[in-house]
């Protein structure tokens, strides 16, 4: 059923609930048959799109300018360093310039609090593309991968987190899967978990949806019978390079390998990542990691990373669907 969610922002998963999240996904699906059945839609013909990015990024960019351009809008990129925004001048008071001068805003960049004053004074949808504390836009990618990949109800699925359970993704993981219903489990160090504050919005969804939720740092409970196994880098943009040992050291374990894929004893288990991932050696940040510690790969071993398991690229490909329903469906009259 059409949902009317004309203006509204996209700031933190929370912003939705479960009927609107699901009506993105099927708006999402319709429009990615639209695309490869080589029609393309006017829904945003005359509207303009400002990218505000903070933080660099291939998926994000791509993805807001080729769904804009599928539906007829005009995009103005502003990149790292491009705009005023904070710096010599207020965040609001940027807001209220762009909400004047176009139709939407995403913003990709670290403190949450400056996508949250965005949007409370641009006068347009915003969205948020990234901050340190949130990622909604991956989210609508990844259910929608989830639910193009699994073998059961949607809100049968369980998926489970390996990682630095502290960054934007895992935390939307989480809250997601609570706000959704589904079985999510966060594995993590101890000193790397969710914080409470995070842990206490998705037990409050979870008590609603009927979800499951667990925060362990036992890997073989936390994949057991998963039907998806995410994770994410373990080193943040900036991170200084003396962090990077005792970073690595701290998350070894937490290695997606061919074994914690049959640890599942799932043997449909597929393996999920929001890119870019340090699988091999094949960049410049993968060769300097490896002539340091010696290691071939980090997050991720490349034997899962290039293996029939892996639906990353399945995952990327459905940024572009999901952000595009989303701009649809709050800035199309």
């Amino acid at each position: 059923m059409p949902m009317n969610l004309q203006g509204r922002n996209l700031l933190k998963e929370t912003d939705l609930n479960r009927d609107e999240f699901e009506y993105l996904i099927e708006l999402a699906e319709r429009l990615r048959h639209e695309k490869r059945a080589g029609i393309r839609g006017q829904r945003l013909a005359g509207r303009n799109i400002a990218l505000v990015f903070e933080k660099s990024s291939t998926r994000t960019r791509a993805a807001f300018e080729v769904a804009a351009h599928d539906e007829g809008a005009q995009v103005t990129y502003l990149g790292p360093g491009e705009s005023h925004l904070g710096h010599k001048e207020s965040i609001a008071d940027s807001a209220r310039v762009l909400g004047r001068m176009f139709d939407g805003i995403e913003f990709r960049g670290s403190a949450h609090e400056a996508v949250e004053t965005l949007g409370a004074h641009a006068g347009v949808p915003v969205w948020n593309g990234l901050t340190d504390l949130w990622h909604p836009t991956q989210m609508l990618a990844d259910i929608l991968t989830m639910r193009d990949h699994a073998r059961k109800p949607l809100e049968d699925v369980s998926y489970c987190y390996l990682g630095d359970g502290r960054n934007n993704v895992a935390n939307s993981l989480l809250v997601t899967g609570a706000l959704l219903g589904l079985d999510v489990r966060i594995c993590a160090p101890g000193e790397l978990q969710p914080t409470a504050a995070v842990q206490a919005v998705a037990t409050d969804l979870a008590a609603g949806s009927g979800a499951r939720t667990v925060v362990t740092d036992d890997i073989g409970s936390a994949v057991l019978g998963t039907d998806f196994v995410y994770t994410d880098v373990w080193l943040s943009m900036g991170e200084p390079a003396p962090n990077w040992g005792p970073r690595i050291e701290q998350l070894l374990p937490y290695q997606v390998t061919t074994k914690v894929l049959g640890a599942s004893e799932n043997p449909a288990v597929k393996f999920l990542h929001c890119l870019p991932a340090l699988h091999n050696r094949d960049t410049d940040l993968g060769r300097e990691l490896g002539e340091r510690y010696g290691l071939d790969a980090l997050e991720v071993t490349d034997e899962v990373f290039e293996s029939p398991a892996s639906i990353v690229f399945d995952q990327a490909e459905n940024r572009l669907h999901t952000i595009k329903a989303l701009m649809v469906a709050t800035v199309a009259p």
